[in-house]
């Protein structure tokens, strides 16, 4: 599952998002926009750690009463299923001179090859506030020392170190030969379904 808190590009988003800081008393970034907590709300409603609490106490609560409705039992069953978030992986993305790829850039190959630079934190859900303005703050803090990360990144060209422990830095290539020949695969893929679904068609019509 992936989340974009900034609803759009940074070039496009900055300046509403500064104006929105300075009206609301917030940091104004620079490297990143304020985020919206919207969609990580109704996704950690919905499969996040508090909503096993919630059905628990509920499903208690429940049984201290003989006379509960069969929509309350179903509801609980119903919070019972599926799986949970465990865990937020939160990324930082940084760009050689600070010059993101763009889409047209990745489909069609017209950028020469470059280094992105991936920064990764590991967050328990259960640390995550459920109440929406507990939620708000804590993605606005995480945003707030990705701004911070990225203006040492582009000063010192190395994300921060956080207390003694170093970074474990590995370099990822891009084997150019993998991506050919998955780009085959799919435009082979296509050339078969469209075929197939031709036949599919005369013979139905």
């Amino acid at each position: 599952m992936v989340l974009f808190p900034e609803g759009g590009f940074l070039h496009k988003r900055r300046e509403i998002s500064q104006r929105y800081a300075e009206k609301n008393n917030l940091p104004k970034l620079e490297y990143v926009s304020l985020p919206r907590a919207g969609a990580l709300k109704v996704i950690m409603d919905e499969i996040g750690p508090h909503e096993d609490e919630e059905a628990t106490t509920s499903k208690n609560d429940t049984k201290k009463d003989n006379n509960f409705n069969q929509s309350n039992s179903t509801k609980i069953l119903n919070n019972k299923m599926g799986d949970r978030v465990e865990w937020v992986l939160d990324l930082t993305i940084a760009y050689e001179d600070r010059i993101p790829l763009h889409l047209q850039d990745v489909v069609c190959g017209t950028r020469p090859p470059c280094t992105t630079h991936l920064h990764y934190r590991l967050y328990p859900s259960t640390e995550i506030p459920s109440d929406t303005e507990g939620m708000t703050q804590w993605l606005y803090d995480r945003f707030i020392e990705k701004d911070k990360m990225l203006e040492e990144f582009y000063r010192t060209g190395k994300f921060p170190s956080k207390g003694s422990t170093p970074h474990v830095v590995r370099r990822v290539r891009q084997d150019n030969l993998r991506y050919l020949i998955l780009h085959l695969f799919f435009i082979a893929s296509t050339f078969v379904q469209y075929k197939l679904w031709g036949v599919l068609w005369g013979y139905l019509w």
